[in-house]
């Protein structure tokens, strides 16, 4: 058995969108957007990049950080706990910042069903909420996943999580989803180049717009997703 080989394919499997841990059921505001026409196909491109720019970079060095937590010969559980904690305080929109520790949790609760891992458990039961970026991170590192592709894989992830979202909300054709996610890969590689020497307290990021969105969401009349 080839461990690299299977590092890779485990990290394809981590990274599919149709990981059963819930993610299609969160649009994180952009449900919010399209209904208040501040959203559509036509300016798909623009906003994602924009949406990149302001999440990339602060996402993938929170990722980066908890793969550097769980890489170490000791795995500091009190250093775990409090970059969850530094995560939360950066999502003001209480929808969304719910629903992202909802999913954390749950990818560490679907891998410790496939698997023992002990620093994944132990974070799992001592961190109150647990956020997707950390997750991702830490598991990469529990599993033998080289940092840089934990982080692009992640991103990847996020990115095409929200071109499916769009897809349910707006006329957006597969092809032209499949271009939007093809395009946006140079800039996914140049914005996690950001995060590597990044203390993620310190990385600015205003998505305002989303945030906003989330925030109004529970007021729309009909919903399709729950943030």
């Amino acid at each position: 058995m080839d461990p690299e080989h299977l590092a890779g394919l485990r990290l394809l499997q981590l990274a599919d969108s149709a990981l059963p841990i819930g993610a299609a059921a969160h649009s994180f505001g952009l449900e919010t957007l399209t209904s208040e026409g501040l959203l559509d196909t036509e300016h798909m491109e623009s906003f994602l990049r924009d949406y990149l720019v302001e999440m990339a970079p602060l996402e993938g060095a929170f990722c980066r950080s908890a793969h550097r937590l769980g890489a170490g010969p000791e795995f500091s559980v009190d250093g775990w706990v409090d970059l969850n904690r530094r995560v939360s305080a950066r999502k003001p929109a209480r929808e969304s910042r719910v629903a992202a520790a909802t999913l954390g949790r749950r990818f560490l609760g679907l891998l410790l069903d496939l698997g023992e891992w002990p620093r994944l458990r132990l974070a799992r039961e001592r961190a109150a909420a647990v956020y997707p970026s950390t997750a991702f991170g830490l598991a990469g590192a529990v599993l033998g996943l080289e940092e840089e592709a934990t982080v692009l894989a992640f991103l990847h992830q996020a990115t095409a999580g929200s071109i499916s979202a769009c897809q349910r909300l707006l006329p957006l054709g597969q092809t032209r989803a499949a271009r939007l996610l093809w395009d946006l890969k140079p800039l996914i590689l140049e914005l996690a180049a950001q995060s590597r020497a990044a203390n993620p307290g310190e990385v600015p990021s205003f998505p305002a717009l989303l945030e906003l969105g989330a925030m109004r969401h529970p007021d729309l009349s009909t919903r399709l997703f729950i943030s």
